[in-house]
């Protein structure tokens, strides 16, 4: 199916119907040659963000009453609308990201696999985590009633699309599954920078709601060139939780806008991370080279517009000079990179020109260049420092989007440890070590667990598996709730809340709470796991 074939609107779509056309309008641009791209897209207006919140809590208890065979029925009909228009899909997504068709078809991909996994653990339908106390009615001094919980979804949620990732985090991407799972309707925020590919996938979801039957109102997309709308949504009083994917600055106003609404509601924001490397020195002395190149290929990937990115690398004083020299020389023959849009090329370029000014670091592989044309890309650069630098400028330890790492010098265990404790929260932290490096590890591990959502042995940061063990989340700046990951299928419990059922009838409780377990979940009664029905 070619491009043209599938019209774009350029509106809003509330409830799957188009909004009217208001102002401002906004184009996206082609990050490769700076041109403008058609159409023009409206943003939504107050009645728009309204209507789409309203109609959302009007199709909340059909969603959440669904049984969880019908909801994966609804998530399965996603993926295939969405693998029904895949090239027009990333035909659009190449023209407004500048990502390589390859990177994006993996992506989609993993969106429609992502889909299709939510709908495997709602038909499984154990994720609930029922837990039955039956009644201990000759119970001394006081009886106990029955007892009997569950998940319960929330209510609407606001979901805003990320820059790096068109499809996976982005209108049909984690946050929006996870919500769709466990009940809740969804509102997305489009991310200016590829409203085209919004749209399309927005379309691709509003079918799937009509193809089961659900209230339109399930989900609504909206769109914005600037933050209006953001804010508006999340002070909605009928949403009822917020996913992000942004920055530290972004991510943080969302948050105080959640908490600062009459009713407060939770904000699942993924925020800032720099992902700290640990090479221990028995993998130093081993594999200089091929941890040269692995580190290289890391935070290159995507051009380092990843949030997996590994931007700090602490590396011991002794033996590592041929580490240094391969990643040098590795670094020096690349070229510049493609960014995701002009504005992130233009701040990249802008906070490697600081580091260099400042002189706390040496610049040791690329060069800062000013953005010069109209295309967005960045030049790959290295810088190290050493540790009494790094703790002396905490800015050093933030967050920089785009194709550069910062080497660390240490002298011994102590000193790596301290820096370990140092660290703010973040999703990942990696050693590399030899298996006597792990086993005079434990401290370091220890500290780790308490800094990062994940921790990496022998490998890099970048690449997420979508699975249910995955955790992709970690303490604050990391994330605003480090109890929590946005990929995999344990996100689903982010938007849900447990309710308890006091002495019920048991026709009146929810399947996965009655005594003849019709669904043959996994359920906790009286302190046992147990699929088996009560008697």
């Amino acid at each position: 199916m070619a491009l043209d074939t599938l019209a774009m609107t350029g509106l809003s779509l509330i409830g799957g119907e188009p909004a009217k056309a208001g102002a401002p309008a906004f184009r996206a641009f082609n990050p490769a040659t700076g041109a403008e791209i058609e159409p023009r897209f409206f943003s939504a207006s107050a009645a728009d963000i309204d209507r789409a919140a309203r109609l959302a809590a009007d199709a909340f208890p059909a969603l959440a009453t669904l049984s969880g065979r019908e909801r994966a029925g609804f998530l399965r009909r996603i993926a295939d609308e969405l693998a029904n228009i895949g090239t027009d899909l990333l035909q659009r997504a190449n023209l407004e990201t500048g990502l390589p068709l390859p990177r994006l078809e993996g992506e989609l991909n993993r969106t429609t696999g992502q889909l299709r996994l939510f709908a495997e653990l709602l038909e499984e339908g154990s994720w609930v985590n029922a837990r039955i106390d039956e009644a201990l009615p000759e119970r001394k001094p006081l009886p106990r009633p029955d007892l009997r919980s569950m998940q319960r979804p929330l209510g609407p949620v606001a979901v805003f699309g990320a820059s790096n990732f068109p499809f996976a985090f982005s209108v049909a991407g984690g946050d929006t599954v996870s919500a769709f799972a466990a009940g809740n309707p969804v509102v997305v925020k489009a991310h200016p920078a590829h409203p085209g590919t919004s749209e399309l996938t927005a379309n691709a979801v509003c079918a799937a709601v009509r193809k089961s039957g659900l209230p339109a109102g399930v989900f609504s997309l909206l769109f914005d060139s600037g933050i209006q709308v953001g804010v508006s949504l999340v002070q909605h009083p009928s949403i009822k939780a917020v996913g992000f994917t942004g920055s530290v600055a972004g991510g943080q106003a969302l948050m105080r806008l959640a908490s600062a609404r009459p009713e407060p509601i939770p904000c699942y924001a993924e925020m800032g991370s720099t992902n700290p490397v640990f090479v221990l020195p028995g993998a130093m002395k081993e594999r200089s080279a091929s941890l040269a190149q692995g580190l290289q290929a890391s935070f290159t990937a995507s051009s380092g517009q990843m949030c997996t990115k590994p931007g700090m690398v602490f590396m011991p004083d002794d033996g590592s000079e041929p580490f240094v020299e391969a990643l040098r020389t590795g670094v020096a023959a690349l070229s510049d990179q493609g960014m995701l849009t002009r504005g992130i090329a233009v701040k990249y370029c802008e906070t490697i020109q600081e580091r260099v000014n400042q002189r706390t670091v040496e610049l040791l592989a690329g060069e800062a260049r000013a953005p010069g044309s109209a295309a967005a890309v960045g030049s790959p650069v290295v810088f190290r420092a050493s540790l009494e630098e790094f703790l002396g400028h905490p800015e050093l330890g933030e967050e920089v989007f785009g194709p550069t790492t910062l080497l660390i010098h240490y002298g011994n265990a102590d000193e790596l440890l301290d820096v370990a404790r140092n660290l703010h929260g973040h999703l990942t932290a990696t050693i590399h070590g030899t298996e006597e490096d792990l086993a005079n590890a434990s401290q370091l591990i220890h500290i780790l667990e308490a800094k990062a959502g994940r921790v990496i042995f022998n490998g890099f940061p970048t690449g997420v598996e979508v699975s249910a063990a995955m955790v992709h989340g970690g303490p604050f700046p990391a994330t605003s709730d480090g109890r929590s990951t946005s990929v995999g299928t344990q996100a689903i419990y982010r938007f849900t809340r447990p309710v308890c059922y006091q002495n019920f009838a048991d026709a009146a409780l929810p399947a996965e709470l009655r005594h003849a377990n019709p669904l043959g979940i996994l359920r906790l009664v009286n302190g046992s796991y147990t699929r088996e029905a009560q008697p």
